[in-house]
This record gives C-alpha cells, structure tokens and sequence, in this order.
C-alpha cells in the first residue's frame, strides 16, 4: 500500500484480456503517483475478499474510484460482492462513519451513445440512473459523491476508435490527478 496514498482505483473488469478500454484506462492512471490501481479480479479470481485488507485501503484513501464496464445496466459481478462483503452497513455507515468525508467517483464504459441514455432513448434511463446503487451506497456511508467519468461506445472498434479510447483514459487520467491534488507535469501526454 501507498504510504501517501491519494487515490484508490477499485478496478473491476472480468475480461480484461480482451478489453482495449480497461487496459487503457488502468495503463493511464497506474502511473500517477499516490494512486493505488488495485484489480479485483486479478487479486480475488476465486472471489473470496480479504475483507481487513479491502477495509485498511478504504480508510488509506481519500479518494476511491471505481473502474469497469456497464454490462446489462450493472456493475460486474465481483464488484458487487465486493461492495456486499466490505461495505457492511454496521462497519461503513456507523456514525460517524469509517468513511465519512472520503469522496468516490464511478468511472465507467458502457454501450450506445449519450442520446441512448436519455428518455425515450434505446436504454431509456440517463446513465445516473443506473449508477444510483453506488452513489445511494456511498452517500450512506457518508462520502462526496462525484459526478461519474463516463466512456460511450465501448462496443465499438476501429482505428478511430482505439484513438477514441486512448483520448478517454487520458482524460480520466486529468480528471484522477485533478481530484486527487496530484500534478501533471507539463507536458504529459496522458494529462492533456
């Protein structure tokens, strides 16, 4: 664990080998300083949580972002079990609360265009809507939540696209730093 730690990136994605978006993103943010990238299903591909371990990096840092991709207007599964398991209500939400104060963002790739996700849109539902089990989860526990970094058209695929992509995890990168009071030296492609 990062002693000065800032930011914890909750990184969720099961078919990252596989996944253009996610191996950008996690390539663009691992290497800002004070930020801990940290892969559940790499660390828990079994899907057994070391809950103490999950709970020291939550009171570490001040900033927790969660990484993945909308499947079937869901977070993945293991995330979910993560959140179940590590943010019991008697240990995240007591007053005044082991979280109280810390601020979280979703940063997520989904399907579909922005009008996709509107009223009358093909989901029908803004994004937020489905983004609402992780806010109401981190507003009870007492964190700011953050308007969410969000990615459209990760279905796609093609050279503009992949420019797409790469232009995406660089501004979740700016937008990490940002946050999480961390410069970006002049100059540092992935913060532009």
């Amino acid at each position: 664990m990062t002693t000065d730690l800032r930011a914890l990136v909750v990184f969720a994605d099961p078919s990252l080998h596989r996944s253009r978006i996610s191996r950008r993103v996690v390539e663009a943010v691992a290497g800002l300083p004070a930020v801990q990238v940290h892969d559940l299903y790499q660390r828990y591909p079994d899907f057994y949580i070391d809950v103490r371990h999950e709970r020291a990096l939550l009171k570490a840092a001040p900033l927790v972002v969660f990484v993945f991709q909308l499947g079937w207007y869901a977070m993945p599964a293991l995330l979910k079990e993560w959140f179940d398991v590590v943010f019991k209500p008697e240990w995240a939400a007591q007053a005044p609360g082991r979280l109280h104060g810390k601020a979280a963002f979703a940063a997520v790739a989904c399907a579909g265009a922005p009008d996709d996700y509107r009223p009358g849109g093909r989901h029908a539902r803004p994004i937020e809507d489905y983004l609402a089990p992780l806010e109401q989860t981190a507003r009870a526990c007492g964190m700011d939540w953050l308007a969410p970094h969000v990615y459209y058209g990760a279905e796609r695929a093609g050279p503009a696209d992949a420019e797409a992509a790469a232009q995406h995890a660089a501004r979740l990168r700016a937008l990490l730093a940002r946050r999480a009071g961390i410069p970006l030296e002049n100059g540092d492609a992935h913060g532009t």
